[in-house]
């Protein structure tokens, strides 16, 4: 048994057992000790995060299926299903005493539920997406952190809302608590913030954005996509540095779990977990097999380029250069292919030499013509464009532009204008000229808005989580309500920019008539989620790749 996907959260109980939970639907309970596989369970889209209960009896688990789910151990038999949400459950975590669980999910609510899985209390109150939430040292509350910028207190019994601490807009995506009561969250400037008797005081931790706090006895974890990991001690309310670390490129930095008295256990975009021992300064990676997924495809050159979370690109399928990062994106620019990803590193993919390295990860690319020049431009994690130019044979960096304040998801170029969507939501037009703002739509999408692309006439089109695709047309946008069930991941157009192809999380791909202005074809290659869509030279014909790490071919022609 291993995972064949990213692994996305862990927990450990002890240091008997350690459970991971993966984007490859997998749940899988690890002996601790002996580091092998005991058992084996599947959720029916991307498991998020997983938590044992303190009796170490049951672990719950947190998926994109709307679902938590509770399993009894070492069997891994599945014990209640927590089905009352309508949206990706983000977390679950049980109660101190065993018996209730509280989930949180992007449908903005918290709920809490027995450990039979009857439905207790909902928690509303929260505007965006809820991303971390944890119960507080006596179990009667519960503290949240969302998308909108705040952290709340609730009362889990009545589901009533007690206390609401304004971050000015600045989302967190993870909190701990400590035996004191003391609040820690971490936030996307890289700060960590101490909620404590009614203060709040900010920490400076990281480069980029903290996507996980871990507390236990006295010991406080920071884990960041700036690829580091602090450890602090906690004394006396007071944090102080114990010790920082880089990240082994396949760690993945959104979970770990302390295992026994000196080590820490990490998700990674491998088959296993890897582990730190903190005491000795000693990672072990052993054993750990990059996983096959594909996060991204291309037509370039005559060839088909695709690269995954094990940074190895391929050209039609064998290997070409191993980048030793994982890679979210495939841009065709001139003669060779740009590609970037989790270590921040832009790279020259088909040369597999680095050009330039950034302070937080990559997500996505577009090239356009300036002054008569190939550019291509670079969406960072914290908000930033990077532009590139050709220089002969060389490709160099000439600008940093601040695009948002939150990770890009999505870029495109078109004539005189750089279209830009952000994960708030927003979305962005600059100019290509002189990468001045022309026009800022703040609520652009109703959900995190995941990918764009340039139309044929000047126009672009995006996509969202909420399900829609707008085009875009003078700042203005017109929707469309997709036949997706699942979230919609990316979005592409025909090079005649007569068709769009959106893929989502649930092997879906859509084909739109642009013409005609309707959705013309729903079609379900692989039951993994798609990752990326590419046009092909063939009219209307699409490359598709997976987290399956498999390509697929979808066509206008339901025959093709």
């Amino acid at each position: 048994m291993k995972h064949i996907g990213p692994i996305s959260g862990i927990a450990a109980y002890k240091d008997q057992y350690v459970a991971t939970a993966g984007y490859d639907n997998q749940v899988i309970l690890w002996d601790a000790r002996e580091r092998t596989a005991l058992a084996r369970a599947h959720h029916d889209h991307l498991a998020n995060q997983c938590a044992f209960s303190a009796c170490g009896r049951y672990l719950v688990t947190s998926s994109s299926d709307y679902s938590a789910r509770i399993w009894t151990l070492p069997s891994l038999r599945l014990h209640a299903v927590l089905a009352a949400h309508t949206d990706d459950v983000e977390m679950a975590v049980f109660h101190e005493d065993g018996e209730r669980v509280a989930t949180c999910s992007r449908d903005h609510v918290i709920r809490v539920f027995s450990r039979e899985g009857k439905l207790l209390a909902e928690l509303r109150g929260h505007q965006a997406d809820v991303i971390s939430v944890s119960w507080e040292r006596g179990g009667r509350t519960l503290i949240s952190s969302s998308d909108d910028g705040t952290i709340r207190r609730w009362d889990a019994q009545t589901g009533a809302l007690i206390e609401t601490v304004d971050l000015q807009g600045v989302e967190t995506d993870t909190i701990a608590i400590a035996e004191d009561g003391t609040v820690f969250a971490g936030n996307d400037h890289g700060q960590i913030l101490l909620l404590r008797k009614g203060s709040l005081t900010p920490i400076p931790a990281h480069a980029a954005g903290i996507k996980r706090l871990t507390y236990s006895e006295g010991q406080l974890v920071s884990l960041s996509y700036d690829r580091s990991i602090i450890i602090w001690s906690f004394k006396d309310g007071a944090l102080t540095q114990r010790r920082v670390s880089g990240l082994p490129s396949i760690v993945w930095p959104r979970s770990c779990a302390f295992l026994g008295s000196s080590q820490l256990v990490f998700g990674t975009f491998g088959s296993t977990y890897a582990a730190y021992d903190y005491e000795k300064d000693v990672w072990n990676t052993e054993g750990i097999e990059p996983d096959i997924s594909l996060n991204a495809v291309a037509h370039a050159n005559g060839s088909i380029y695709s690269i995954g979370d094990a940074g190895r690109l391929l050209r039609d399928g064998q290997p070409v250069s191993a980048l030793g990062s994982l890679c979210n994106f495939l841009l065709p620019f001139e003669a060779t292919v740009l590609t970037g990803g989790q270590m921040g590193v832009v790279f020259d993919a088909v040369r597999g030499r680095a050009i330039h390295h950034h302070r937080s990860p990559l997500n996505c690319g577009a090239a356009f013509m300036r002054g008569g020049v190939p550019h291509a431009i670079i969406g960072a994690y914290t908000g930033e464009g990077l532009v590139f130019r050709q220089e002969g044979d060389a490709i160099v960096h000439v600008a940093t532009v601040p695009l948002h304040g939150n990770a890009i998801k999505g870029l495109a170029c078109s004539r005189d204008t750089i279209f830009s969507v952000c994960a708030t939501g927003a979305a962005a037009f600059h100019s290509i000229e002189d990468f001045s703002l022309v026009r800022q739509i703040d609520k652009a999408h109703g959900r995190i808005a995941n990918g764009c692309v340039a139309l044929a006439d000047g126009r672009f089109a995006s996509i969202s989580r909420d399900k829609k695709l707008r085009l875009w047309r003078n700042g203005e946008a017109e929707v469309f309500d997709s036949p997706h069930r699942n979230s919609i991941k990316c979005v592409t157009a025909s090079a005649d920019g007569r068709w769009l192809a959106s893929g989502d999380y649930a092997g879906s791909v859509a084909l739109f008539d642009v013409a005609e202005r309707k959705w013309a074809r729903v079609t379900r290659p692989t039951a993994a989620g798609i990752s990326s869509v590419a046009p092909a030279p063939q009219a209307g014909t699409f490359t598709v790749s997976s987290y399956d790490g498999d390509l697929y071919t979808v066509s206008v022609s339901a025959s093709a």
